[in-house]
Formats: C-alpha cells, structure tokens, sequence
C-alpha cells in the first residue's frame, strides 16, 4: 500500500523514490552522522520522521500533479504552481515526537528530548526556527498545536506503512528520552537550571548547540538522499570516495617529501626539529594544542604531518584548515596538494572553499564536495566556519556536523 506514496519523482525519467524509501535512507544515514557523537538513535529518529507530512493525501495530489503523474483531467488534479512551497510536510513529524515524548520523565525530561528533536524536522526546510519570537510569543508551542487540518497528522498516522510504524514506536519512548537526556546532561547543568528556573547562558548555547549538530546530520543527510535519488552517480562517488580515503597514503606521501630536504643551513635543522616535534605529539590524546612557529619555521608542513598522524592515530575522518585570508587558504592548499597528490588518484585530496575560487577553477567533483565539506582535507576561510557554526537557513549548516571527528587546524589564528 505505502509504495503509492511518493517521495521524489527523477525529473530525466519519471522515476519514482516511494516515501517510505526516502525516510529509511535519510534515517540511515543521518544515523551515520549521528554517530560522531553518540546519538545513533537520535539520527534515526530524525531520518524516519522528518517527511512524515508526505503521507497525506494533499502532498501527494501536489507532487504528482507537479510531475505529471496525476492527469489534469483527472479529479486529484491540483494547481501545483499555486501550492508549492505551501502544503506542511514538516510539522507532522514533529507534533509526532512531541506528543509522545514530552511526558516521559520528571523535571521536564521529555519536553526537552522532544523540543530538541521536534525543532529539527519542523525547521529541516527553513533553517532552525526560534521558539520565542521578538514579541515574546511561544512560536514552537503554537507550532506544535497546529491544527490537524494544516498538518494532517491523524491523516499520515492511518496511511503510513505499518513496518515504518514499527520501527517508530520501537524507537520513539522513554528510552530515547532517557539516552539523549543523559547525553545532554554531559552538556547542561539540569539540576541548577531547575533551581534559579532559567538555563546560563553557556547552557544556554551547549542545549542550541546540540540541536543544531543534530540538525547539521539531519539537513545533510536529507538533501543527500534526495539528490542522489535524482543523479544516482553522485552516490557512487561519495562511497567509492569514503572506501578510497587511506591516510597512510597521505602519510607516506609526506614523510617521501620532507625526506628529500637536505640540511645544509641552521634553518633547516630548525625547521627538522619543529616538524620531529609535531610527529612525535601526534601521538598524544585529542585535545587544543598551539603551535606557536616564526614565518619561515615550516608550519605548513609541520601542522599537516601533525594533522595526517593524528588523524590516523585517532582514526578521525577528516583535517580542516581555517585560515583568516583567501591568499594565504590558496598558498597552503597549493604546497598541500604539490606533496600529496598525484595524477592516478581516484579523488583529490585537497578542497579549497572560500569567496575568491574563480568558476573556472572549480571542477564538478569540488563543487559537489563544497556542499558539505566532504573531503579528506578541506582549506577554509574563518567566515565560512562561522557560517558552518552560526550561519542561518540549511545551506551552511550541512557543514557543522562534518567538524566532529576531524582535525580543525586554525592557522594564524592571532589575526
């Protein structure tokens, strides 16, 4: 019954993704980014219900309409120019987790777990909304009492797949509450907030900064799955990029090149001993370390091999440089891909992003991996962090989550 349901039609050959599909491959790999941080079943959660709204019957009438699958002769037939953008397919899902988490647990437990969730699917399209507007009205209470008749949530609970439900109810209870309650309590002093009734503000922005990783992954992985659906190449490349990453390579590759320096100056024995040094505390736990090193100390390489072997050592997925101008991103990208690349590799190791990339310059694999920073080693600009970290709307966003398990490297950080 649920494959008549639809959650993308391919615009080349009218090929239909069903909506149960679309939910299950969002959830897997939203699960997937979740994990960066331990809340696999968060993921989860957000994938199978961020579209919920699609099971109606309004939804459906619109996007078969929009792609010629419904006739205009026939009675479904809808004015999908006058609708789109209109019909809420956003709120089902998230009155869905609100209505039955926020009772679990004592001292507003479930009302915290469930707005944290329910936040991200109703803002997966708009970018995250506030829950108090300017004029101080409760903007996420009168989302989550919109009327049935806007958001047909009644409607999509009679018509979604019962092997969907299934996997719902054994995800959305109490346990659910009692894990991410337990993992935001890592984050947030529950207990003195309770007390002086109001969060500081460094819990404040701990509990907004977790709901947006966990809206990075969702965001990321919904806009994945969509446009893989409508160019399935694009999932080729992203699994044969991720099977392709070896950073032994990478490390090979660096040390062959520094061991062709000759020391024939006091300089270079400096330069070594910098770069030794960095090597040898690879080796340490994660944590913020400096790196303090005169112009002329060899820093770029120095930072990169203490980049490589780290990320080896602590198997982490990426290395991340965030550097404050566009001529310095592109000087650094350019010595990085000298010693790195070659011309038989499948994929390019470096990515640079930032404002000054001429069009030309831009391959079609960069401007795909640009979406998302999906990349073994991404140069970047302070402002494009930020964005990542604060930006509004969902484009920037899609880049916060790949900041968990990566070495960020702040380059002339003092400017």
């Amino acid at each position: 019954m649920s494959s008549q349901y639809v959650a993308h039609i391919r615009e080349k050959d009218g090929d239909i993704q069903p909506l149960v599909t679309h939910l299950r491959e969002v959830g897997n790999l939203a699960c997937e980014f979740a994990q960066k941080i331990n809340t696999v079943d968060a993921g989860n959660v957000l994938g199978l219900l961020h579209d919920f709204g699609k099971f109606s019957q309004d939804f459906q009438a619109y996007i078969k309409s929009a792609t010629g699958v419904i006739n205009p002769d026939e009675d479904e037939y809808v004015e999908a120019n006058t609708l789109k953008g209109k019909i809420d397919h956003s709120s089902a899902g998230a009155q869905l987790l609100w209505q039955r988490l926020h009772k679990f647990g004592g001292a507003g437990q479930g009302e915290i777990v469930a707005q944290t969730l329910a936040l991200c699917i109703a803002s997966h399209h708009s970018g995250l909304i506030n829950c108090i507007d300017k004029d101080g009205s409760n903007i996420f209470n009168i989302r989550m009492g919109k009327d049935d008749e806007k958001t047909h949530l009644l409607e999509c609970l009679n018509h979604a797949e019962a092997e969907l439900m299934a996997s719902v109810d054994e995800l959305v209870n109490q346990e659910l509450v009692k894990n991410l309650y337990g993992k935001l309590s890592t984050l947030v002093d529950f207990s003195a907030a309770l007390a002086q009734k109001k969060y500081s503000k460094t819990d404040s922005f701990n509990l907004g900064f977790f709901t947006r990783f966990l809206f990075s992954c969702l965001v990321d992985a919904d806009r994945l799955n969509s446009a893989e659906f409508e160019t399935p190449l694009r999932k080729q490349q992203r699994l044969c990029r991720q099977a392709w990453l070896n950073w032994d390579t990478a490390i090979d590759r660096l040390e062959s090149h520094l061991g062709q320096f000759e020391q024939t100056k006091p300089i270079d024995e400096i330069r070594q001993r910098i770069s030794d040094k960095c090597k040898q505390r690879a080796n340490g736990p994660q944590g913020v370390y400096s790196l303090t090193v005169p112009t002329g100390g060899g820093k770029t390489l120095a930072s990169l091999r203490y980049a490589l072997h780290h990320a080896r050592k602590h198997r982490l997925e990426r290395i991340i440089y965030v550097i404050p101008y566009t001529s310095i991103i592109e000087q650094n990208a350019r010595a990085v891909r000298e010693v790195l690349e070659q011309e038989a590799d499948l994929h390019p190791w470096v990515l640079e992003h930032h404002s000054n990339i001429e069009p030309e310059n831009q391959t079609w694999h960069s401007k795909l991996v640009s979406e998302n920073w999906d990349a073994p080693i991404v140069f970047t600009t302070m402002v494009q962090f930020l964005e990542a970290l604060f930006g509004g709307g969902t484009r920037s966003v899609r880049r916060m989550h790949q900041l968990a398990n990566a070495v960020l490297v702040f380059d002339e950080i003092q400017t």
